[in-house]
Order: structure tokens, then sequence, then C-alpha cells
């Protein structure tokens, strides 16, 4: 057997660091939540907020969080599922729904912490950047905007991803976001990667889903099967809201969220548990009876066993 050259010596696994549970599942960037967190000592307990986006596979969800050393805070949070309140049914994860979950938290922070009326960002939603810090009518007052520190985990940031349309929102309803545009929506790069050039318009068009319009209009002209297939839920939700199009409906839910972003606690009445039998394992409701399973008493186990024990002598 040749000679084999050892890579990895004694030295090296008693050196050898298991990684936190939250960095081995793929949950937390630690590297990166530091960078976010650690405060200078002469800021005397003040903490640094976060604006944390996160796409699942049914809804937007923003919050504004803080961290202490007992654990972390979270101080205001939105989910796209709340924007059945003003007729957006479907299409919680698109591009239009992450930037109206972006709005409603910072109109919903502003209107908490008592700066609606100062910060009211912007006054139409053209795509072009807006800082809330650059705004001239913001500079002269005496209060400073609320700052957050984007948070989007480890989703990568590519040109376009959704949780830029979580910033948007946020930055267009008064907050105050550090950023640039190279990564919104209509950036286009150019040929050397020195500079690009952002297209507000397109970036506008994105929030609006102007895009889900066109291809709705395009896939009924060539079928009208195709588009049931794929467009009966938006179909049905601009029919519901009474509106013409995407970009009726998601101005409609802008404005609603600049009127009244408040969380209201839905309240659901509960219904009596009705069972069909002694031991409450059938339960009757409207389709009929299901079964819920559960754990014998102890007189139930003995006589199992019992049960068990005659039939393995051959008794009756």
């Amino acid at each position: 057997m040749p000679f084999v050259k050892t890579t990895k010596t004694n030295a090296y696994f008693k050196r050898f660091q298991t990684q936190f549970r939250r960095r081995r599942e793929n949950k937390t960037d630690y590297y990166a939540r530091k960078r976010m967190c650690i405060q200078d000592l002469n800021k005397y307990g003040t903490p640094k907020y976060r604006l944390v986006a996160r796409i699942s596979n049914k809804r937007v969800v923003a919050q504004v969080v803080y961290s202490t050393t007992q654990g972390d805070h979270t101080l205001g949070t939105a989910n796209s599922q709340e924007l059945k309140k003003w007729g957006l049914t479907t299409g919680f994860t698109s591009y239009a729904a992450a930037y109206a979950t972006g709005l409603l938290m910072a109109r919903r922070m502003l209107n908490k912490l008592g700066m609606a009326d100062q910060f009211t960002g912007v006054s139409e939603v053209d795509g072009k950047d807006y800082d809330v810090s650059a705004d001239a009518n913001a500079v002269k007052l005496s209060r400073r905007p609320f700052k957050a520190i984007l948070d989007i985990g480890l989703t990568r940031s590519t040109i376009g991803n959704r949780v830029f349309g979580v910033l948007k929102g946020a930055c267009d309803g008064g907050l105050h976001v550090p950023h640039n545009v190279k990564k919104f929506p209509g950036y286009v790069k150019n040929d050397d990667n020195k500079k690009g050039m952002y297209t507000a318009e397109a970036h506008r068009d994105r929030i609006f889903g102007c895009h889900v319009d066109e291809y709705m209009d395009k896939l009924k002209g060539e079928s009208e099967e195709a588009y049931n297939k794929q467009f009966s839920k938006w179909d049905k939700c601009l029919k519901t809201a009474k509106v013409e199009s995407v970009e009726d409906l998601m101005t409609k839910v802008h404005e609603g969220i600049r009127s009244d972003p408040a969380y209201k606690k839905v309240t659901h009445e509960k219904k009596e548990v009705v069972y069909t039998n002694k031991e409450k394992t059938l339960i009757k409701h409207a389709k009929g009876e299901y079964k819920r399973d559960r754990r014998f008493t102890y007189d139930q186990r003995k006589a199992n066993v019992q049960l068990k024990i005659k039939i393995a002598r051959g008794e009756n």
C-alpha cells in the first residue's frame, strides 16, 4: 500500500467546532447576523432594528425585529395573507404582494410609534427610488425617521428578488432602510459591469402586477381552457373585488393600507364538539363522522394485556 498523506491531523479534530443548529439547518447566517445586530458600547443599550423579509410557499412575512441578550423581540409584523381585507385573495407570494406587505409593515409601524403623520412616504407609486432620509420635507422635522436594516436571511440577493419588493414597499411607506437600486427589477447591468441603468417604469409595472395582466390577456386570447386552468383564482379575485385588472386591484389595496393599516385580530367562533360514543373517539360533523384516537386508560391497557394472555393460551 502506497504512502497516504494525512490531511486532517489530530490537532485539526481538537480545533473542530460543531456549527450552531440553525446554521446546520441553513436557517441563520450568523456571520451576517452578527454584523446586523452588533452595536457600539457608547450607544447604551440602543437596539439596531432589522426589517426581516421572509417568503414561504404560502405568504410573504415582514417584521421589524431587534436583538437583546435574552433573544430577539418583534416590534411589529405583517404578512400578505392580511391583504384579503382589501380584496386580494390569491397570489400571496407575488412581487406585488411583497410590495404591499412592506407598505403595510411601514404604515403600521409608524402608526404605532406616532410618526405616521410626519413621515407619509410617497404620494404616488411610480417606481422611482425614494429615501425618506433625503426627503426635504422629512429633513426639516425635529424627529429623525425610523431606521431599519434589511435582513433577507439566506435568500439569494439576485436582481428582482421579491424580498426587495418588501424593501421598496417599506421605503415608500416612510421607513428609512439604507439601500440602492441595483437589486430592483428594472436595473440592467452594462457589459463592463461597472455601471448599470435603472428603469423606474419597469419596476412600477412589477409593483402593480402589470406583467400578470399582460400574460392573462395573452393566454385568454390563445386558449380559454388554458386561461381557466391557470388564472381561475385570479379571475374570481378580480370579479369579487369589482375591478378590471390586477393593476386596479393593487391600487385599491395600497389605498386601503394607507387608510387603515391597523391589525385586527380575527376571532373564530368555537363550535361545540359532539361525540357519538362513550369513549369519545367518534366526532360528528356536517359531512358525517371521523375518528380521533385517544390514549387508553390504565384499566383499558390492563384489560388488553389480559385479553392477549387468554388468546396466547388458547382460551375463549
